[in-house]
C-alpha cells in the first residue's frame, strides 16, 4: 500500500502581508482545507505531519553566512539599509516583512522533512505545499524565494549517496536550482516553463545544458504563451520519461508551480485542471519515491484545487468533482475541475506547437547523446 505525508503547520502562513502580494501565503491554507473537506487524511496511509525549523546548518549548505545572518536582521527590523545588497525591496518581488527569517525557515524544513521521510522509507511520497522556493540564490533573494528549500533537501540527500531528479513544471524556470547543480552529474534537473524570452526569470534556453561533469544534466524546455494541454502534455512527453529512465534516480523531487493555468494572472501559459492532471499522473508513473513541493500559482482558487488534485493523484484517490458544502459555504468554489477549455485562436495555437516542437529539437540534439539516446 502507498504511503503518503502532507507537510503543513499554521506557521507555515503566520507571515506579516504587504498589501496585495501576490505570493499570498492564504494559498496554503485553502490548499490544506480543501484536502480536509475531502477528508484525505482520515487513512493511515496517508499522514498529516508538523514540521520543524531548518537549522543554521542546513541553510548554510547553500547559503552563504553573510545572507543567512541579513534575513535573520531584517526579519527583525535591523540593518535594513542593507535590504537592497541582497535583492530585497519594498516595492519588488522580496519585500521584507516581520519575522521573515522564522517563516523561512519552517519552510525550508517542511522541504527538508519531505525528503527526510522519503529517504528514510517511512513514506513512498512527501508533498510540502509550501515550499518550492526554486529562484533563491545562494546569497541573494529573488521571485519570491527567501531561501531555495529545493536546493537544500537535494543537497541532504545528496550527502546520503542519492541521485536525484528534480523536475520543475513551475511556469517560470528553475534557475537557482539549476545554477545550484549545474556542474554535476549526479541530478538531472528538468524544467517546462514560459519561455524567458518574455516571462521572469529570463532564462531556460535549451543552450543551457551544464558545464563540466554536470554537461548534458541540466534541461530545459521553454515553451510560447498559450500553450495548452495537449502541447505541455506532448513535450513532456517526448523529453522527461526517456531522461528518467535512462538517469536511474533513487528519487524524483518535483516542483508542482500550478501558474500554468489559464486563469493565473501573471503568466500566459494556457493548461488547465485536466492538462495539470495529467502532468502529475506522469509524475507518479516516473516516482516510486517521491518529494513534492509547491511553488507558483497566483490564482487563489486554482491553487487550492490544483494541489488537492495533484496530493489526490499521490495517494490514489479520485476526488468528487462537487466540493464539499462546508468548503462551499466558506470560499464559494463549487466545482474541483474546470468546466470545459478556453477557446484558442487556431493561429496562437500553430504558434505555441511550432515553437515547443523547436524546443524538443534542441534538447534532444544537445542534451540526448550525453544519455546514449
Amino acid at each position: 500500500m502507498r504511503k503518503a505525508a502532507f507537510i503543513y503547520d499554521e506557521g507555515l502562513v503566520a507571515r506579516t502581508m504587504v498589501e496585495d502580494e501576490e505570493f499570498n501565503p492564504s494559498r496554503l491554507k485553502y490548499t490544506y482545507e480543501l484536502l480536509r473537506a475531502y477528508h484525505a487524511f482520515n487513512k493511515s496511509t496517508s499522514r498529516l505531519v508538523i514540521p520543524d525549523k531548518a537549522g543554521e546548518a542546513a541553510l548554510l549548505s547553500f547559503h552563504t553566512r553573510d545572507y543567512v545572518e541579513a534575513v535573520r536582521c531584517f526579519s527583525r527590523g535591523e540593518r535594513l539599509s542593507e535590504a537592497a545588497r541582497f535583492n530585497f525591496s519594498e516595492y519588488g518581488d522580496n519585500p521584507v516583512f516581520p519575522g521573515m527569517y522564522e517563516v523561512s525557515t519552517m519552510i525550508a524544513g517542511a522541504t527538508l522533512k519531505a525528503a527526510e521521510m522519503v529517504a528514510e522509507g517511512k513514506v513512498d511520497v512527501a508533498f510540502n505545499h509550501s515550499g518550492g522556493g526554486h529562484h533563491a540564490a545562494s546569497n541573494y533573494a529573488s521571485g519570491f524565494c527567501i531561501f531555495n528549500d529545493v536546493v537544500i533537501a537535494i543537497k541532504h540527500l545528496l550527502a546520503k549517496g542519492l541521485r536525484i531528479a528534480y523536475i520543475d513544471v513551475d511556469a517560470h524556470h528553475a534557475d537557482g536550482v539549476q545554477d545550484a547543480f549545474y556542474e554535476t552529474d549526479k541530478v538531472l534537473t528538468i524544467s517546462l516553463h514560459e519561455t524567458g524570452r518574455i516571462l521572469f526569470p529570463g532564462t531556460g534556453e535549451p543552450s543551457e545544458i551544464g558545464v563540466g561533469a554536470g554537461r548534458g544534466y541540466s534541461v530545459n524546455i521553454p515553451l510560447a504563451p498559450y500553450t495548452d494541454d495537449e502541447v505541455y502534455l506532448w513535450a513532456f512527453d517526448q523529453v522527461v520519461p526517456v531522461l528518467v529512465g535512462s538517469f536511474k534516480p533513487d528519487i524524483v523531487f518535483t516542483q508542482l508551480g500550478c501558474d500554468t493555468h489559464y486563469l493565473d494572472p501573471m503568466t500566459q501559459l494556457n493548461l488547465t485542471t485536466e492538462g495539470y492532471s495529467g502532468v502529475i499522473k506522469r509524475l507518479r508513473q516516473l516516482a516510486p519515491k517521491w518529494v513534492a513541493v509547491g511553488g507558483g500559482g497566483y490564482e487563489m482558487s486554482v491553487v487550492a484545487r490544483c494541489w488537492t488534485l495533484a496530493y489526490g493523484i499521490m495517494i490514489d484517490r479520485e476526488w468528487p468533482d462537487e466540493i464539499p458544502r462546508s468548503y462551499q459555504e466558506l470560499y464559494g468554489i463549487k466545482r474541483l475541475r474546470d468546466i470545459g477549455k478556453p477557446r484558442l485562436d487556431s493561429r496562437f495555437k500553430q504558434q505555441a506547437r511550432r515553437f515547443a516542437e523547436e524546443s524538443v529539437a534542441e534538447v534532444k540534439r544537445l542534451v540526448f547523446p550525453y544519455h546514449g539516446l
